[in-house]
């Protein structure tokens, strides 16, 4: 049995009378890329959701999919803490498989919660507060073969764009003083490092809970680089942390099989960078064949004068990695 696992960040996915480039032109140019990955499990991000009525729904999901084997997949997805959809950057899991257990959705207030006082806040920040992050994680238990489950988290790490700092902003895109813009990129990297820590977390509790022969994989959009501290602290390598007690729980990101030239999954300035990714653990990796990168046509997300009117295709390109599971 082959299964093919892929993760796409569909950038901002949406519907509606003031959404540009419309729906039906994005569809035009992603329902291809959906059809090529001939996946088996699906790992989205950026999915925003669309008014119907009192309630919310993933309806423009739903049009992008129909039409394709994917439309009659299995789903999951992120929810607020009152049960709806998240008006924007909503995780979705889609699988050809069942979910064996219902999905868990794992939130900043589950993991480390540091504090942080703003060193630049305008008027001054009299409190360390806790330092929270928007975007949950969504972990799965997918039975994939008899006697076999892939427990698969999805996840959207905090981008690198600065956080706000009250009072230091002139407007969306313009810092008052350059060493607020730093404050808030620092912020930016407590949130993706505190992610990756609670992820790590989770990983780790499945090894305790499931044992070290547990197939694992984390998929998502990473926001950062393999040398990077969040794609470290995921892995684990005994190089850093020096003990070798820990080589059975190490997890390996599969697009090492590719080529260093063509792995990139945005551009940016001209620059390939792997952002989004597929990390597997041992195990699993036993059943691994090969990686893929569809980004033959992936646009240049920073390109002069670029607008998204004119970029109807994702600026990230999915990633699929194939297990041979005989």
């Amino acid at each position: 049995m082959v299964l093919r696992i892929a993760t796409f960040n569909l950038e901002n996915l949406d519907n509606g009378p003031d959404v540009e480039p419309i729906l039906a032109d994005r569809i035009r140019i992603m329902r291809p890329q959906l059809q090529r990955l001939r996946a088996d499990i699906l790992c989205f991000q950026e999915i925003n959701s669309q008014e119907a009525g009192s309630s919310r729904t993933l309806a423009a999901l739903g049009e992008l999919l129909a039409g394709t084997e994917y439309a009659g997949f299995h789903r999951e997805t992120t929810l607020t803490t009152t049960g709806g959809l998240y008006e924007v950057r909503n995780i979705v899991t889609v699988s050809r498989f069942s979910f064996a257990a219902p999905a868990q959705i794992i939130r900043d207030s589950s993991g480390p919660r540091p504090r942080y006082q703003m060193a630049t806040a305008n008027p001054p920040d009299t409190s360390a507060d806790f330092v929270e992050w928007e975007r949950p994680m969504l972990y799965t238990q997918i039975s994939i073969d008899a006697g076999k489950t892939l427990h698969l988290i999805n996840v959207h790490l905090k981008s690198k764009l600065a956080s706000n700092i009250p009072g230091q902003k002139i407007d969306n895109s313009t810092w008052k003083t350059v060493s607020a813009w730093a404050e808030g990129s620092f912020i930016s990297s407590i949130k993706r490092v505190g992610q990756a820590l609670q992820a790590r977390m989770v990983i780790d509790s499945i090894f305790d809970q499931q044992g070290e022969d547990a197939l694992i994989a984390i998929c998502g959009d990473f926001n950062s680089g393999a040398d990077e501290v969040p794609v470290k602290a995921i892995c684990g390598p005994v190089e850093e942390t020096g003990n070798p007690r820990h080589a059975p729980r190490i997890m390996v990101p599969c697009e090492k099989n590719i080529p260093e030239s063509s792995r990139f999954s945005l551009l940016h300035l001209g620059k390939g960078e792997m952002l989004d990714r597929i990390i597997v653990s041992r195990p699993l990796m036993g059943f691994f064949r090969n990686a893929e990168i569809h980004n033959e046509a992936l646009p240049d997300e920073s390109g002069a004068f670029r607008q998204d009117v004119k970029f109807p295709e994702s600026d990230h390109a999915p990633v699929i990695a194939e297990f041979d599971l005989t």
